[in-house]
């Protein structure tokens, strides 16, 4: 199926790699150019030199910005130029007690994994509307509907990015432009595969033997497996495309069943 997205322009936060990275190798696929981001320039460029290779011929760019910084974040927009399709996928998650999680902890997930794409998003929006048509598509998780105990703070800002990306779709009234939220479901991507690691190394278990018993706990799941990172790129490049002009303002669910309760 041809997606359409020759001559559209992306701009992935967060995709050095991860769910990120996966995203952008897909739209590179399928003929879009894309701009990835990441916190060091040297990852960044070493992600490029990776796409590259992966997908010979596509068009791939590099802009590094820390988005705990507002002014990094600034001075990517400056750069950035038009961008037809903006996946807001940047995002920080852990393990924490909620009686841990001081101030600072919850101001620092706001900041990050809320303010990057609200500020991408006023930075963006307006030009796609004025174009349009545009592509707006929040990389949320199931964590925002169903608020896990051990990361309160995580699963709250995720349920930020919902209500925001709800509030931005009604901006877009009668425009060729939508606003989507993914919410994903258990995903084995590095920062995932990296934490699963460091448990079992702690606790001294083989780390296959973990990540089994972690999404075999998880009595809600019908995938009964973690999700692949290209399993939820795939969602995106349709959400993206000129295909998904009826879904707008909409919760799409990658969970692998995971929420029990329909939306």
């Amino acid at each position: 199926m041809d997606m359409q997205l020759a001559n559209k322009r992306a701009f992935i936060s967060g995709s050095t790699q991860g769910i990120g990275y996966s995203i952008a190798k897909a739209l590179l696929r399928e003929g879009a150019a894309v701009v990835i981001n990441g916190r060091e320039d040297s990852r960044v460029k070493q992600a490029v030199k990776d796409l590259e290779a992966e997908v010979p011929g596509g068009s791939v760019a590099g802009i590094a910005a820390d988005f705990t910084e507002a002014t990094q974040v600034q001075r990517l927009l400056a750069t950035l130029g038009g961008v037809d399709i903006l996946v807001n996928n940047v995002g920080l998650f852990e393990l924490k007690p909620f009686a841990e999680i001081s101030d600072e902890d919850w101001a620092h997930y706001f900041e990050v994994n809320v303010m990057s794409g609200v500020r991408l998003s006023r930075h963006l929006l307006p030009g796609m509307v004025d174009e349009g048509w545009g592509r707006i598509i929040f990389i949320g998780s199931e964590s925002g509907v169903n608020i896990p105990a051990d990361m309160t703070h995580y699963g709250v800002t995720k349920a930020g990015m919902l209500a925001l990306g709800n509030g931005l779709a009604k901006l877009t009234r009668g425009t060729g432009v939508t606003v989507n939220t993914i919410l994903g479901g258990p995903t084995y991507s590095n920062g995932v595969a990296n934490t699963v690691r460091d448990i079992a190394e702690a606790q001294g278990f083989a780390t296959e033997d973990l990540k089994a018993a972690i999404i075999g706990g998880n009595k809600t799941s019908l995938l009964e497996r973690f999700i692949e990172p290209d399993e939820i790129a795939n969602l995106i490049v349709y959400l993206a495309s000129p295909l998904s002009s009826a879904t707008n303002g909409a919760a799409v669910r990658a969970d692998g069943g995971v929420l029990p309760t329909m939306l």
